[in-house]
């Protein structure tokens, strides 16, 4: 009973992992260098701080797509790298790559025959595409169909966390963070990737979130709330990038959780860039509630 216990939970770890890739972009390191105004600095900067990124929140979030690409670590569990394109105009649509580069995390995908895989994302759901080895124990299918309702069910509680996380992907989540958290200040303008930012930093303590600033709607404050809370989360940095256009550029952010210290820094490009995914193959396709249920996971990790 033990052993499947355990099976049941590295195939959970193991998705979660794939997950929180793109999670995590909406969320990441934080800091940066500060610097002075300049004369060639993007209209943001000369202008106050919450105006500025009430302006960003609303570029962003009417972009519809970006490029994204992102470095996580969370404690021993997980270091990871993620890029790709995303969509979120009518719900989260895009494909990536996630690399597992170090951490526990790691070395059960190094077990399961790859670190490394694509993940797709639709409105209704999320898949993860498998190795050969880890597809040999699961009845011959590649991909792991992942609904959104039902991250409920993976163990010690992240499912909530997952779900609303995954749901609410999208650049301008960080600006309304700050926004929220009543305590943004401009540190400067600076050169990111190539082009003139200005760079804005606070720190979120969640027991202060409020939606004074932020065009967050109480429920949404509520469930933001709730996200950190269930991750162990009481105080997070953020600083973010934002260039001449009022679109995001960086996002770095740093927080102590349940499962140790997560950093993480994302950067985004190519507003507007065409993003999709295409369903997986039904016969190739297997749920993770029902690998679950009806397998237990065995021998997942033997």
């Amino acid at each position: 009973m033990k052993s499947r216990r355990v099976r049941r939970r590295a195939l959970s770890i193991t998705v979660a992992a794939a997950l929180t890739g793109v999670a995590a972009c909406s969320a990441g390191a934080s800091g940066g260098s500060g610097g002075k105004d300049r004369a060639d600095a993007p209209a943001a900067n000369r202008v106050g701080p919450v105006a500025a990124l009430r302006s960003a929140e609303k570029s962003t979030s009417g972009a519809d797509s970006a490029r994204i690409r992102s470095t996580t670590t969370m404690g021993s569990l997980l270091s990871m790298t993620t890029h790709g394109s995303l969509a979120w105009d009518g719900g989260i649509t895009g494909t990536v790559t996630i690399t597992c580069t170090g951490g526990s995390t790691a070395e059960l995908m190094r077990r399961l025959g790859t670190t490394s895989m694509e993940a797709r994302y639709l409105p209704d759901a999320y898949y993860a595409r498998m190795s050969d080895t880890f597809a040999a124990r699961t009845g011959g299918r590649h991909w792991i169909r992942y609904g959104y309702g039902d991250l409920a069910s993976l163990p010690g509680g992240s499912g909530g966390l997952l779900k609303d996380r995954m749901r609410n992907t999208t650049p301008d989540k960080p600006v309304q963070m700050l926004l929220a958290s009543n305590d943004v200040r401009k540190v400067g303008a600076e050169k990111v990737d190539g082009q003139a930012t200005t760079h804005y930093a606070g720190t979120v303590r969640v027991a202060d979130l409020a939606g004074r600033s932020s065009s967050l709607t109480a429920s949404q404050l509520a469930g933001l709330k709730k996200q950190l809370t269930q991750a162990g989360v009481s105080t997070e940095t953020v600083d973010i990038w934002v260039d001449d256009r009022d679109l995001l550029v960086k996002k770095t952010e740093k927080a102590d959780t349940a499962t140790g210290t997560m950093t993480q820094t994302a950067h985004y490009s190519d507003y507007g860039v065409k993003a999709g995914a295409r369903r997986p193959p039904a016969g190739d396709t297997a749920d993770f509630r029902t690998l679950l249920k009806k397998r237990g996971a065995s021998g997942l990790t033997s």
